[in-house]
This record gives structure tokens, sequence and C-alpha cells, in this order.
């Protein structure tokens, strides 16, 4: 007598009749069952901590530990890591690893840029973070905006990732930055997050450098 069609579907259909297993698997009274066992067992994620290798490196600079050349900007100067320089900046590369004559000079002196905005430049190389709030629309601020895009521009720092910190107040002076230092993807950025901005209760007015 068969099983009922109605527990079929409870699974008699995995299992081996006796008369099956005793002529088709049974060697000399024995039978040889091949099993996959899995063990499983609670575990507890691991938690990676966030890199803080910018807080190291910060460190680095503030204490001014390992540095094997220094910058000197109208008189005041900063000991830096060449290794450091050239890693975030072609142009450092260049000056300091390669034929010019920085190379193998101890001490450089740099013109056309101020103590101050060569250090927010300096912090920016050793931390990725920007040195400045850009919600502080003050001429100062947007002065220090400008000299550092000119610096970065001057430095190849992929303009000193201005667009991470763009908000309503600073966005066209920095659209006028980077159309004087031809920075396309800044600017085709800034035009669009005017363009998009259809929130804003004042008006949008750029001025002049």
């Amino acid at each position: 007598m068969g099983a009922p069609d109605c527990l079929d579907d409870w699974g008699w259909n995995r299992f081996v009749a006796r008369k099956d297993l005793g002529e088709k698997y049974v060697t000399d009274g024995h039978v040889t069952f091949v099993c996959t066992i899995m063990v499983t067992r609670d575990t507890t994620p691991v938690t990676v901590p966030l890199s803080d290798i910018k807080n190291h490196l910060g460190c680095l600079l503030d204490q001014a530990y390992g540095t094997d050349v220094s910058f000197t900007v109208d008189g005041e100067i900063f000991p830096m890591n060449r290794a450091i320089l050239a890693a975030r900046s072609p142009i450092f590369k260049a000056e300091l690893f390669g034929s010019m004559a920085e190379a193998t000079m101890a001490s450089i002196t740099l013109h056309d840029i101020t103590p101050s905005t060569f250090k927010y430049l300096l912090g920016f190389i050793y931390t990725v973070e920007f040195p400045i709030s850009t919600e502080d629309n003050t001429s100062n601020s947007n002065e220090v905006l400008f000299d550092l895009l000119a610096a970065g521009d001057r430095y190849a720092l992929d303009p000193l990732k201005l667009w991470d910190n763009v908000s309503m107040d600073t966005v066209t002076y920095i659209q006028a930055c980077a159309d004087m230092y031809n920075c396309l993807e800044l600017k085709d950025k800034c035009v669009d997050f005017i363009a998009k901005e259809k929130k804003a209760k004042k008006p949008l007015i750029s001025k002049t450098i």
C-alpha cells in the first residue's frame, strides 16, 4: 500500500525504501552514508574603527616631528616632511625629489603667498580637511577662500575640495574663483548648485574679486 497522496508534501519522497537500500547500497552488510554537516554559532560582529590617520598626520604637522625640509614665508618658518608633501602634491614632488634646485635645499623660501594661507594649505595637505568654515561670509573669509584656491591651483591640489564646503553664501564667490583659475568641474558644480537651489530666500550677489 503506497503512501496517501496527501502525505507527499510531507517529505515521503525523501526517504529510501528498505528494499531499495538493501539491493542497491548494502555491501557485505554495510552501507555508507555521505553527510554534510554545518555547525552554526552565534558570532559577534567585529567593529572596525574609522581610520584616524588624518589625526596622526595632524599631530605630525603640529609637532614638526621627523621634518627634513623647511619653508620660509615672509620670515615665518614651517618645518615639513618632504615625503608627505610629495605624496599629496605633484608640484611638491617635482620640486623636492626632481631635478630642481629645491631638491637639495634644506630651507626653501616661498613668495606670493602669505604665512596664514600657507598654514591653511599645509593643514589641508596633512589632514585632507578644509581649514576654515565657508559659512562665514565675511570679506576676510572670502579673501582666504580666494588665496587658498590660488595656492591649490599652484600646487595642483584639486581645488582644495572647496566643493565639499560650498554654501548659498559662498557659491558665487567660489564660482568666480573657479572661473579665474580654470577649475571647470568646480565651476560647473557651482552653476548646478545655484540652478537646483529653489529654496533660496535671498538673491545671490557675486562679489568683485
